[in-house]
């Protein structure tokens, strides 16, 4: 059966790699993208850069009800492949911290550029502006109804619609809603990767105020993660990549009702007891300033009023010489551990993944194709299945779409 048609619903990461991986096999392909082209959520990753993956990918980067359900897809079309896959493309690659893995050009354009010309090359169909309201499995046939009452047939379909993070460039869940037409089950789907609000009523006061700090996750005394990095204070709440990191731990337990707490080290690598010395020493050269004086050069100075309040000592014109070693010991706490109360996160639009999805116990891990309708394909952010950041996500677009791609064409 080297002409088995192959349809699929979404032309984002997975389903392009998808598209590739199924036309490479011999098979008959066509995309049904929603958006006036394919792979717009690709121009945005990275901040435009595309950190397409990571050299230090590893399961424990992945989360789920059953994050282990990687495995295979990822040993399968590993980063390794990936790099060689997007290198015979054109995509020469560089790596900087923490293993991300980007684009020579910098430009997430670049990643999208050599998907659509290899598409072209292979004789894809790519049918824009075509969003999907129906599928359905008759005999052996999918038949797939568009919106506009167009039908499409075929004897393999994969869903690769993406979840419901930036609905903007797409994703809005509608996959869901057609994995549902099909018999499978959804988990319940929260914002990953999305900046954090906090319930506190001095936020304004620091709004925009940026650091080089620690965030941990904290949950019944104990760190669940930790991160270090640009954090940033907003009026909402907090936001910068360790947040990121955390968030998803974070909201996933504030959805089961659990209180989970923020810490945030203001000044890194130093224990409390370090710092306090350091506070009492530095004091020391200046016994004739104020507190709030004594501060400046060591935090931001729009942090020093509210980080005084926040450990109790209400007079910013205290001389130093005064303060107690109380005084000094909460103030020194405060730098080290600050802590806050996490109320929620900030909306779909603002997410980066979606964490949640198609079950995974539904799906099989080796082949990606549906336990429950043969000829039925899944790929990328519509499973259960969300990374980390930092080209975690990507790497599991590249490596589920093409495991179903080649299946869907010769399974």
């Amino acid at each position: 059966m080297g002409n088995r048609k192959v349809i699929i619903v979404g032309g984002g990461a997975s389903g392009m790699i998808a598209a590739i991986a199924a036309s490479r096999k011999g098979a008959n392909v066509v995309i049904l993208e929603r958006n006036p082209r394919v792979g717009k959520k690709i121009l945005v990753t990275g901040n435009g850069r595309c950190n397409f993956t990571n050299i230090y990918l590893d399961a424990k980067n992945y989360h789920g009800n059953n994050s282990k359900f990687v495995y295979s897809a990822i040993s399968k079309f590993s980063v390794e492949d990936t790099i060689n896959f997007f290198e015979r493309l054109g995509i020469a690659h560089v790596v900087e911290d923490g293993g991300k893995v980007f684009p020579m050009s910098f430009q997430a354009s670049s990643i999208l550029d050599v998907l659509r010309f290899e598409l072209e090359d292979l004789g894809v169909e790519v049918v824009c502006d075509a969003f999907v309201r129906k599928i359905k499995k008759e005999n052996d046939e999918f038949i797939i109804t568009l919106e506009d009452g167009k039908n499409y047939r075929g004897d393999r379909v994969i869903l690769s619609t993406g979840g419901k993070a930036m609905p903007s460039t797409g994703s809005d869940g509608n996959g869901y809603e057609l994995s549902k037409q099909l018999g499978h089950s959804i988990t319940a789907v929260f914002p990953g990767l999305v900046q954090i609000k906090l319930e506190e009523n001095f936020l304004k006061q620091i709004d925009g105020v940026k650091i080089v700090g620690t965030a941990r996750l904290l949950h019944k005394g104990k760190v669940l993660k930790e991160d270090k990095g640009d954090i940033l204070f907003a009026n909402y709440g907090i936001s910068g990549p360790p947040i990121l990191q955390l968030s998803r731990n974070g909201m996933e337990l504030l959805n089961k009702g659990e209180v989970p707490v923020l810490s945030v080290s203001i000044i890194n690598d130093l224990s409390r007891e370090e710092v306090s010395e350091y506070l009492k020493k530095r004091f020391s050269f200046m016994t004739n300033k104020t507190v709030e004086t004594c501060l400046i050069g060591l935090v931001n100075k729009r942090l020093i009023p509210v980080l005084l309040k926040e450990s109790g000592i209400n007079d910013m014109r205290k001389n130093v010489a005064n303060l107690n070693s109380k005084e000094i010991e909460s103030l020194a706490n405060i730098l080290t551990d600050w802590r806050f109360k996490i109320t929620g996160s900030k909306s779909w639009s603002s997410a980066q993944v979606t964490a949640g999805g198609v079950d995974t116990r539904e799906i099989e891990s080796n082949t990606l194709e549906s336990k429950l309708v043969k000829g039925l394909f899944f790929a990328g952010e519509l499973i259960d299945i969300d990374g980390d950041c930092g080209g975690f996500n990507l790497q599991w677009a590249w490596s589920s779409g093409y495991i179903a791609g080649e299946m869907a064409a010769i399974g």
